[in-house]
Parts: structure tokens; C-alpha cells; sequence
């Protein structure tokens, strides 16, 4: 939920976004801006950011990081990511942001157990490591933002704060309980902190769980957990062979089936729990494993557009599911190496230091995917839309009519009906929520009054074809309903 309402999306993950924000040697303050605006432009506006890396002396963890010893941070790195959160703001985009890592390439769980070498548990038993991590989400969350002067806990630009990029209980089965408890705490730990925002796992679902729906339920069952998560990663789990997609066990086709088919089943996990389902993370390599920009994506868009199909459909249908953050956004980056090893001081794109940079990231010359993605969002802003609308069935003190003729082309009426005098707005917005042209600004008495829209825009240019939502501002309350112009 958004504000009361039902919160569909579409996002991206942009783990790096601290580093470009950063006032320090990593810092591209330039690029950050752009990056947003294309973003935004694009109806991507839910990023799944980093929010914590421990110094680690692993040759491809990400470098600097936010924490150099227990307690002692890269303060430019926390001005970074002050600085992305302002700029979210400006831009109504929202942040899930991770606090730790199962994987050390940002040092994460490893790292703070190498700080603590002397009490030899695993880390969801290890009482000083989590001390530590403690005492760092309290920091981050109680942090006043040094652009905004807001704390963390009050910044709207947070939707929720993740415990670890894919935490995973390890493959003893003695230790689950342990996984298990330290979800809940860590969870409670961060609610006694902020009543504000949500709190999620970063699970990557059953293939996170040893295989088990069991585990993933257990997981996600405390009420501490706001909603559940999925990764999906055709690659990574040997699904797919890009260098042979056509036939095999591992073709496209195949491939694709066991995508749907593990989205299908955490639905109904989620239906389950009775609770919200994001798949957070879901990335395909380019055609033939290649990592230019420029390079083909002919695969990618197809398994994006089934993928993103499927999601929509499912979300319109009532589905658990509310919304998808794809693996990457490399953006303009592009890497200066032959190999495509990530080195200090290359430009940052989604992939991680270890992975070759561009392997799954999408650059801002893949138009054909990125205009995949841009479709999806103004499905989702429609639900969002209808979501408003349905949250606004009550009585009111005046009616807003559905426009007539619709569809119409280029002319249509609004008509209006109030019981008592009141000051009125009437703007036309498109599904990304821009204003395109305000209609009507003044007081109007009560009785039905009538208002004609020509199809332009404030400049009086003709606006293209599409759906547009026309919203009736009174000082009751305001009401709208959706259009189509067919040109």
C-alpha cells in the first residue's frame, strides 16, 4: 500500500546508486541525475538499492565501502546516499534498500564474522556479529539526511528495508531454527526503530530454501515480514545455456517454462502467507553471453515481455503480486576492459564486481528492452489507477461522469455535477501521472457544469494516442476516470 492505496510497480536494481551520490572518489553526481531522469522518463521508479558494504580484503568485493571496520563508516559514501535518496524524492521514486549481503562481494554476513574471528558460529548464532550489524541498521535508520534534514525513519522516499541480499539458511538442517529466529528479530529489531516503512527478506524463494516451500513459508510467515520476495535467475541455476538456446535441456523455451512455472508457484506460496509477492530480482544474459552495448538482446526481450506479460496479467487478476525490479540498470556505463572485470575506479554498472560488467545489465541504448520495460510500467500505472478509483467509491458531494464520446478523437466532454459551491480543478494526466493540461482552475457553483477537451496539451500541441486520466479536485475530495484518444 502507497499513501492507502494498492502500490503496483515496476523497478530496477541499482544496488550502486550510493557510490555515484557519493562526495567522495567514486562520486558522479552528473551521472546520478541522468541516470533518474531515464529512469523515471521510462515509468521505472522503485530501485532496489545497497544501503551497507564491510571492507573486505576479497579480491572482487566492491571497493570502498560504507562500513571500514565495525562502527567506522565512509562518511562520503553515506552522503551518497543522502544525496540518491533527495533526488528520488524530487522524482516520487521509492527505495528498497538491503542492509547486508549473503554473498561477499560487498562484504556482507562473511565480513562481519571475520571482524568477530574468536566466537566460532554461524552467523544468524553469532551474537557479536550481529551486535555489530545492530548497532549499524540503528545508525542508517536513525541517520538525518544531510540534503533533506529528514531522519531515514521518516523519509518517504523508503518503501522498505530489506535484512540481506538473499539471506539463505545453509544446508544443515540444525540450523533453521536459527535462520528462522534471526528473520523474526532482525525484522522486530528494525520495526522498534521505523513504524514508517516495510520490512522484507531479499529471499531469493525456494531455490534460496534448499528447494523447500517449507522453509520459504516459515521464512516469511512471522508478521514482522510485510511481504515476500523471489529472484529468478535462468542462468545462475543452470536453466539456461545462452550459447545454445534453440534445443537441449537448457534451451530458451525450457528455460522459460521453469521461469513461469516458479513465479506460478510463490503466487500461491504468497497467497498462503496472505501477503504481497515482489520478484525483486530477474535478469537474462545478452545473445551469446556477450556484454557490450550494442550488442543483441533479442533473447532477453522476449523472455522479458513473457516474464512481464505474465506479471501484469496476474496482478490484474487479483494475484499476491505487486510488482518486479529488474537485474540491472547499467545505464550509460560502459566497461573500459577487454576482459570486463570490474577494477577500481571503472565506472559502476548493475553487475557485480565478480560477474563480467554488462553480462546483465541494461544500458541506455537497449532501446528495444527498455521499451518493453516502459510498456509494462503504464499496465501497472493502470492498475494503480483503477486502484485509485476503487478506493474512492463513497458519497460525495458531487459526481464526475464518464467522458462522452470515449474513445474519442480529438474532442470529448467532461461533465460535472455539484451539491454546494466549491472551488474545482480539473487536470488531465497521463499514466506515468504528468500533468498534460489543466482543463478548468476556478469556483463554481453547484449544479451539473460542463467542460470540452481537444486533445492538446498547455502549449495547445496535439498529444498522442493512449489512455489519460481526467481528475476532479473539489474541496471535498476529488474523483477521476480514465479516457482513451484514438488519433
Amino acid at each position: 500500500m502507497l499513501e492507502g492505496r494498492p502500490y503496483y510497480f515496476v523497478g530496477t536494481n541499482f544496488w550502486y546508486g550510493c557510490y555515484l551520490g557519493s562526495s567522495g572518489q567514486t562520486g558522479n553526481r552528473e551521472r546520478l541525475v541522468r541516470e533518474l531522469d531515464r529512469l523515471k522518463n521510462n515509468g521505472i521508479d522503485n530501485l532496489r538499492i545497497l544501503g551497507a558494504s564491510e571492507a573486505s580484503t576479497n579480491q572482487d568485493a566492491v571497493k570502498p565501502a560504507i562500513q571500514t571496520s565495525p562502527g567506522v563508516y565512509n562518511d562520503s559514501l553515506l552522503i551518497g546516499l543522502d544525496f540518491l535518496l533527495s533526488e528520488m524524492n524530487k522524482r516520487n521514486m521509492h527505495a528498497i534498500i538491503f542492509l547486508n549481503n549473503y554473498w561477499n562481494w560487498s562484504g556482507g554476513m562473511g565480513q562481519y564474522l571475520t571482524w568477530f574471528p574468536e566466537e566460532r558460529k554461524i552467523f544468524y548464532q553469532h551474537t557479536a556479529a550481529n551486535t555489530a550489524f545492530r548497532k549499524y541498521i540503528s545508525d542508517l535508520i536513525n541517520r538525518r539526511n544531510s540534503v533533506t534534514g529528514l531522519h531515514y525513519y521518516e523519509d518517504p522516499a523508503i518503501m522498505a528495508w530489506e535484512l540481506a541480499n538473499e539471506p539463505r539458511p545453509g544446508s544443515n538442517a540444525a540450523y533453521y531454527n536459527s535462520f528462522y529466529q534471526w528473520i523474526d528479530s532482525t525484522a522486530q529489531y528494525i520495526h522498534s526503530l521505523d513504524s514508517n516503512h516495510l520490512v522484507t527478506t531479499g529471499n531469493e524463494g525456494t531455490m534460496g530454501c534448499n528447494g523447500s516451500s517449507t522453509i520459504f513459508l516459515n521464512a516469511h510467515q512471522p508478521p514482522s515480514i510485510d511481504y515476500a520476495t523471489i529472484h529468478l535467475w535462468a542462468l545462475n541455476w543452470n536453466w539456461y545455456d545462452p550459447m545454445n538456446p534453440s534445443s537441449g535441456t537448457r534451451s530458451y523455451s525450457s528455460a522459460l517454462a521453469k521461469a513461469k512455472g516458479y513465479i506460478q508457484d510463490h503466487i500461491a506460496y504468497a497467497r498462503a502467507l496472505n501477503k504481497p509477492l515482489t520478484m525483486e530480482e530477474y535478469g537474462l544474459p545478452r545473445d551469446l553471453q556477450q556484454s557490450d552495448a550494442g550488442t543483441l538482446t533479442t533473447i532477453r526481450d522476449q523472455y522479458f515481455t513473457s516474464l512481464l506479460t505474465m506479471i501484469y496479467e496476474s496482478a490484474a487478476a487479483g494475484s499476491p503480486i505487486a510488482g518486479s525490479n529488474f537485474w540491472g540498470w547499467g545505464g550509460e556505463a560502459r566497461s573500459p576492459n577487454g576482459d570486463y572485470h570490474w577494477r577500481v575506479g571503472d565506472p559502476f554498472m548493475c553487475d557485480p564486481p565478480m560477474e563480467a560488467q554488462g553480462l546483465n545489465s541494461v544500458f541506455d541504448a537497449d532501446s528495444s528492452t527498455i521499451g518493453i520495460l516502459k510498456k509494462h510500467s503504464l499496465l501497472m500505472m493502470d492498475l494503480r489507477v483503477d486502484s485509485e478509483v476503487a478506493e474512492q467509491i463513497i458519497v460525495y458531494d458531487f459526481s464526475l461522469e464518464q467522458n462522452y464520446p470515449n474513445p474519442f478523437n480529438p474532442v470529448t466532454t467532461i461533465r460535472f455535477s455539484l451539491k454546494s459551491p466549491s472551488r474545482i480543478s480539473l487536470v488531465i494526466y497521463n499514466l506515468l501521472g504528468q500533468n498534460v493540461k489543466t482543463l478548468a482552475q476556478r469556483s463554481e457553483g453547484m449544479g451539473t457544469h460542463t467542460v470540452i477537451w481537444n486533445g492538446t496539451d498547455e502549449y495547445y500541441r496535439p498529444v498522442a494516442s493512449g489512455m489519460y486520466v481526467y481528475r476532479l479536485q473539489t474541496d471535498f475530495a476529488s474523483l477521476q476516470k480514465k479516457m482513451l484518444l484514438v488519433r
